[in-house]
């Protein structure tokens, strides 16, 4: 039990097998004789699914952390600027239905409360654009920054869009030739267990038995270590979330000058909703649906309507689909004995919000930071981790479910059912009582590094048409002078940023051409 532990090793690359590889071979000096020993074992057969990746604004630092040259990035893995998510028809279906949830916190955000003198005037201004100047930023599609603004620094908080399967490459690349990740491209053929029950080591086809202390299950749906040889039951959420199919495509621009959108577009249909992402040389474009409520035939018809409308009907219809079915929810827990998950190897839902890789790189700090010294520390280590993300998977969950148990949309069973309480988590029907009576707050999240934000919840819950009765002494509490400052200080910053931030393709481009400064 006092065994140090000094070799680590990954099953499975992709973004979230070589994302933790960089996380922990940066931390812990993989690249030096003192640091950890760190072995990535890939599959030679196993393709990333790769249809155009959303990451959340952390992704900035993760990369930094890690050395990663911005500048590189975006020549190097088609990245481009995200700078929220523009929810279309999510409300009432109309063509006139959208609202935006912008990364930028709300202007006075900490300083007073905003919804209070908002809701008055919520007819003349929705919530975001009272608050924010980024969601005018994204209607015209303007970049984040300008060319002198240094790498991974930001005039306007931003994520990327990527491709997944040239962002793992990429990372690949990295993490062997500047971290000391030591690269095994094989088969693992077998799991050998330890008189302990531990991973003692894993075996390969064609580089026999490869030993290791800790083990990280990298390797997707699949779940070869957690899953398959822990047999740690998956729990599967379908029940309050219905999507479990997708049906994904690349779409080209009309030309090669098209500007990029600077956010993820998602445009909820009948049985569903489907995402546009914007790389520099075309869309990733999916319909993710229940297979309960529609047929994969009526989910293509809609999805090829929707690109109609940018390719016409011709080119719509002439594109190759790809269907992806997956089952939303994740393991009981996430790291038992030696073996801990990460990213579709410890669960999946739906991309909604860029859920998906914001939890691979909580995982892998999480892993990195607390990285345990011996065998005795760890399950002491595995038990905070699985308490920790136990919780932040609930909350995401109620994070993702909050979109739809707002809508007015009785067009469909999709719709009603998502409304029927018994579908609703009981923790979030408790945050919606609540903030009838009061806005999202701080306050109501016992966590200190929460996924999504207290301002995210009140982007969502107003971009919907929520409405806070809130009582007299809370009005009484509120600086009506102070917000008003603040709301009159972001029109302002909306003209200037507006006049100042160059088109996303265009600052793309400048990229590409000049790179960015260092910081």
């Amino acid at each position: 039990m006092s065994k140090v532990i000094k070799k680590v090793v990954i099953v499975g690359g992709g973004t979230a097998g070589w994302l933790t590889a960089g996380v922990i071979a940066a931390e812990h000096k993989a690249n030096c004789a003192s640091g950890i020993e760190l072995t990535l074992i890939e599959s030679p057969d196993v393709s990333t699914i790769g249809v155009g990746e959303g990451t959340w604004p952390t992704m900035r630092e993760t990369l930094h952390k890690i050395g990663i040259s911005e500048t590189e990035l975006f020549r190097e893995c088609e990245a481009s600027f995200k700078q929220g998510a523009k929810f279309s028809k999510w409300v009432t279906g109309g063509e006139d239905d959208f609202y935006y949830h912008p990364f930028v916190i709300p202007h006075g955000y900490t300083q007073t409360n905003l919804v209070v003198p908002w809701q008055p005037h919520r007819d003349e201004v929705s919530f975001a654009d009272a608050v924010s100047f980024q969601g005018k930023l994204c209607e015209k599609g303007c970049a984040p920054k300008q060319i002198s603004t240094p790498e991974y620094a930001a005039v306007a908080n931003y994520a990327y869009h990527l491709n997944a399967t040239k962002l793992g490459l990429f990372l690949r690349k990295h993490c062997i030739e500047k971290l000391g990740v030591k690269h095994v491209v094989d088969h693992v053929t077998q799991v050998n267990a330890a008189e302990n029950g531990d991973i003692a080591t894993v075996s390969t086809k064609a580089g026999g038995e490869i030993a290791g202390d800790l083990f990280i299950d990298c390797s997707g749906g699949a779940s070869l270590l957690l899953g398959q040889h822990f047999k740690v039951p998956f729990i599967s959420k379908k029940h309050i979330l219905f999507n479990d199919t997708a049906l994904a495509v690349q779409v080209p621009y009309e030309n090669e000058d098209s500007p990029i959108a600077s956010h993820t577009i998602s445009t909820a249909q009948s049985s569903g909703w489907i995402w546009d992402i914007g790389l520099p040389s075309r869309r990733g474009v999916g319909h993710v649906y229940s297979s309960a409520h529609i047929s994969d035939q009526q989910a293509e018809i809609e999805l090829r309507q929707y690109i109609t409308e940018s390719l016409g009907k011709e080119k719509a219809d002439a594109l190759t689909l790809r269907k992806i079915s997956f089952d939303p929810g994740h393991r009981e827990i996430f790291w038992h004995k030696n073996c801990v998950a990460v990213g579709m190897a410890a669960g999946f839902l739906e991309p909604l919000e860029a859920s998906a890789l914001v939890l691979v790189e909580l995982a892998a700090a999480k892993i990195s930071r607390e990285l345990p010294a011996t065998r005795e520390v760890m399950d002491i280590v595995a038990k905070r981790y699985n308490e920790q993300f136990l919780y932040r998977w609930d909350r995401i969950i109620d994070f993702l479910k909050l979109h739809y148990i707002l809508t007015q949309r009785t067009d469909s069973d999709y719709w009603l059912d998502n409304c029927r309480e018994e579908t609703i988590p009981d923790s979030l029907l408790e945050l919606m009582t609540l903030w009838r009576h009061h806005s999202p707050s701080p306050d109501d999240f016992s966590q200190v590094e929460e996924v999504f934000p207290s301002a995210s919840w009140q982007y969502v819950l107003y971009g919907m048409n929520f409405e806070t009765q809130t009582s007299s002494t809370q009005r009484r509490s509120v600086d009506e002078q102070i917000a008003q400052m603040y709301f009159q200080e972001n029109i302002q910053m909306t003209k200037k940023y507006l006049a100042a931030l160059p088109g996303n393709r265009e600052l793309i481009d400048k990229i590409k051409e000049f790179g960015m400064q260092k910081v």
